[in-house]
C-alpha cells in the first residue's frame, strides 16, 4: 500500500506538471482545449462549466462548447490533454469532417504548434530545475571530507576491480580528489567509455589500480562499486511489524555490537543472527550521539526485519549556496545527469549495458519512490527530479506517440508547406503506440523477475 501510495503521487506530480505545460501553452496559443485528464481510459469523474462537478462518463452528444473537461481516469499511468484539431493519442478524427476552426491546433502556423508541443517536456525540465535549486538554495550541498573507501568485502566489484579497505584514492584519470563528491564525479559522471586508471595511497604507497569499463557497466544497477570510509553499519528499513520493530530499532541507527561482538563488516550481522535462530540477542546501537542497548529476537528462519548497509562516519561539510549560484547550480546538475542518461542509452544500443540494469516501470518506480521518502524529503524530492528529467529526455525522442514524434512530422509539414494525410498520421500514431505498448509490457516484466 505505501508503495502504491508514492507511486500515485509520484506519477501523479509529473504527469500534472507535464500536462499543464500542453494545456497553459495551448490556451496561450488561443487554442481549444476539449480534455485534461490525470490517467487513460475510462472517466471516473471530473469537472466541467457545461454539467458542472459529475461521475462517470459524460453523454456521447455531450458539446463542451469550447469548455475544458477536468478529469481523473482509471489508469493511474499517465495522463493527456486533448486539443481540438489535433490528432493525438484518442485517435479522435471527427474534426477533419469539417472546415479548420480558427481555434484548432491544425489551423495554427508552426511555431504555436512546436511551443504547445514541447511545453510538457519544458515543464518537467522546469520542475527539476526547480527543485534542484531548492535544495542547492535550501540545503546546500552535504560533501564527504574523504576520498578513502570503507571496508572492501571480499568478492565484491571493488575487490574484483582490485581495491582493498581504507584506500585512499589520490587520482583518477591523472586528475586529483580532494573530496567524494569529486569522486563520484570523475568515475560515474565525468567518465569516458574507456577504462578508468585510479591512483590510490595503500600503506604509504602510491599504486594505480585500473577499473574495467566493462565491470563498471555490469554493475551500475547495484549502486557505485564501493564506498567511502570510515563507516559503520547502517539500518536502511525497519519492516513493520517485525522483530527489530518491536525491539525499538528504527532507520538511520547504527548498529555497533551484536550478541557482544563489535559489528564491522555486514557479513557478521547475517552471521550471528543466522546462528541465534530463535533467540535473544543483545544488540549495541548508535542513535545520533545517544548509545542504546536492546535485545531483539531472531525468527526461526534467522531474520530480524531490517535492510542494513555501510553509513558514512567521517568528517562532512555543508556547503551552501546563493540565489544566483543556486541557479548555476541547478542547471550544472540537470546536465550531468542528462549527459549520464544519454551515455546509458548509447551503451543499451551498442550492447555494453543490459536493458534490464537501465530502464525501470512502475514497480520500480514504486519501489524507489518509497525507499527515498522512507529516508527523508530532501531525498524523495531529488529522485521526483532525476524522474521528470527522464520524462522530458524520453519524451523529446523523435519517437511516434511521443512529444518528440508530433514535433519531427509538425517541422516537417512546417518545411514542406503541406499537411500529411490523417490516414498516415493515424498509422504512424497506431504503429507507435503498439511499439510503446510492448515496450512497457517488457520493462513491467522485467519489473516482476529483478523483485
Amino acid at each position: 500500500m505505501e508503495y502504491i501510495i508514492y507511486f500515485i503521487i509520484t506519477i501523479g506530480v509529473l504527469v500534472f506538471v507535464h500536462e499543464f505545460g500542453h494545456f497553459a501553452s495551448a490556451k496561450l496559443s488561443k487554442m481549444r482545449v476539449d480534455v485534461f485528464a490525470l490517467g487513460f481510459g475510462k472517466r471516473l469523474f471530473g469537472w466541467n462549466k457545461i454539467t458542472g462537478f459529475t461521475f462517470g462518463d459524460l453523454p456521447k452528444d455531450f458539446d463542451g462548447q469550447g469548455h475544458t473537461d477536468y478529469r481523473l481516469s482509471l489508469l493511474p499511468l499517465g495522463g493527456y490533454v486533448k486539443i481540438a484539431g489535433m490528432v493525438d493519442e484518442s485517435f479522435d478524427t471527427k474534426f477533419t469532417e469539417k472546415e479548420p476552426q480558427p481555434w484548432e491546433f491544425r489551423s495554427k502556423k508552426t511555431i504555436p504548434k512546436l511551443f504547445v508541443i514541447t511545453a510538457g517536456v519544458l515543464m518537467n525540465l522546469l520542475l527539476t530545475l526547480v527543485i534542484f535549486w531548492g535544495i542547492n538554495f535550501f540545503q546546500g550541498k552535504l560533501i564527504y571530507k574523504t576520498t578513502s573507501i570503507s571496508n572492501v568485502e571480499q568478492g565484491s566489484t571493488a575487490a574484483q576491480a582490485g581495491f582493498k579497505s581504507d584506500d585512499k584514492i589520490i587520482s583518477v584519470n591523472g586528475a586529483g580528489v580532494k573530496n567524494w563528491d569529486q569522486v563520484v564525479e570523475s568515475i560515474l559522471i565525468n567518465r569516458s567509455s574507456s577504462d578508468l586508471l585510479v591512483k590510490v595511497e595503500r600503506n604509504g604507497t602510491l599504486l594505480d589500480v585500473s577499473i574495467p569499463h566493462k565491470l563498471l557497466n555490469e554493475n551500475a544497477s547495484k549502486g557505485f562499486i564501493f564506498i567511502p570510509g570510515p563507516t559503520q553499519i547502517l539500518i536502511d528499513q525497519v519492516i513493520k511489524n517485525s522483530p527489530a520493530q518491536d525491539a525499538g530499532f528504527k532507520n538511520g541507527d547504527f548498529i555497533l555490537a551484536l550478541n557482544n561482538i563489535l559489528i564491522n563488516e555486514r557479513t557478521q550481522i547475517t552471521g550471528i543472527i543466522a546462528s541465534n535462530k530463535d533467540k535473544k540477542i543483545p544488540v549495541t546501537l548508535l542513535r545520533g550521539k545517544d548509545t542504546l542497548h536492546t535485545n531483539v529476537k531472531a525468527t526461526m528462519d534467522g531474520k530480524i526485519g531490517i535492510s542494513f548497509g555501510p553509513g558514512y562516519t567521517g568528517k562532512i561539510e555543508y556547503r551552501t549556496y546563493g540565489f544566483l549560484s543556486s541557479v548555476s547550480n541547478a542547471f550544472l546538475n540537470a546536465g550531468q545527469y542528462t549527459y549520464l542518461t544519454f551515455s546509458m542509452f548509447k551503451e543499451v544500443i551498442t550492447g555494453k549495458r543490459a536493458f534490464n540494469q537501465t530502464f525501470g516501470g512502475p514497480l520500480k518506480i514504486a519501489q524507489f519512490a518509497a525507499k527515498s521518502a522512507d529516508t527523508g524529503l530532501i531525498a524523495f524530492l531529488y529522485f521526483l527530479a532525476m524522474l521528470s528529467l527522464s520524462l522530458a529526455i524520453i519524451n523529446i525522442l523523435p519517437f511516434p506517440v511521443l512529444d518528440g514524434g508530433h514535433f519531427i512530422i509538425i517541422l516537417l509539414e512546417g518545411i514542406f508547406k503541406k499537411e500529411l494525410p490523417i490516414k498516415i498520421k493515424i498509422a504512424i500514431q497506431n504503429a507507435g503506440f503498439v511499439i510503446l505498448l510492448l515496450l512497457m509490457a517488457f520493462i513491467i516484466y522485467n519489473d516482476f523477475i529483478s523483485l
